[in-house]
């Protein structure tokens, strides 16, 4: 029986601008970050008070898994802005969105009353957005 989700993929344009990004602007950890011998990265992070949970910071390059072909739609994609990636929970979205923003994160909406919360949304370096939420207590 699948048990948890323990890594989900977000496609990056470049490894080293994400690293950059994820780790010093939104403060993740790095997990893992190891060069395979045929010269794939394998990188990961994740926010510090997840630590069962790790985020692969893949190439959108063409690689064994990806053509030439597909890989250029999937850049495409991420460079136009239409990725959205994931949600984000934070215990406090407004000081949290004061915080990014002053470490130079770009957001596309600050922070709104929504049913479900507080909800600010933001892009990584590649174009890849997110949702940033405060659960409704």
């Amino acid at each position: 029986m699948i048990q948890k989700l323990s890594h989900a993929t977000i496609y990056v344009l470049d490894q080293d601008s994400a690293y950059d990004f994820y780790v010093h602007k939104l403060g993740f950890e790095v997990r893992t970050d190891h060069r395979m011998e045929s010269g794939f990265r394998w990188l990961t992070v994740g926010p510090k008070g997840q630590p069962d949970m790790e985020i692969v910071l893949m190439p959108s390059g063409p690689s064994h898994m990806m053509d030439q072909q597909t890989s250029e739609a999937l850049t495409a994609l991420i460079r136009k802005g239409v990725m959205g990636a994931g949600v984000f929970e934070t215990a406090d979205c407004r000081k949290t969105y004061e915080e990014l923003k002053a470490s130079g994160v770009e957001f596309l909406q600050p922070p709104e009353e929504r049913f479900y919360g507080i909800e600010a949304l933001f892009k990584d370096d590649s174009g890849n957005w997110f949702s940033m939420t405060q659960r409704k207590r």
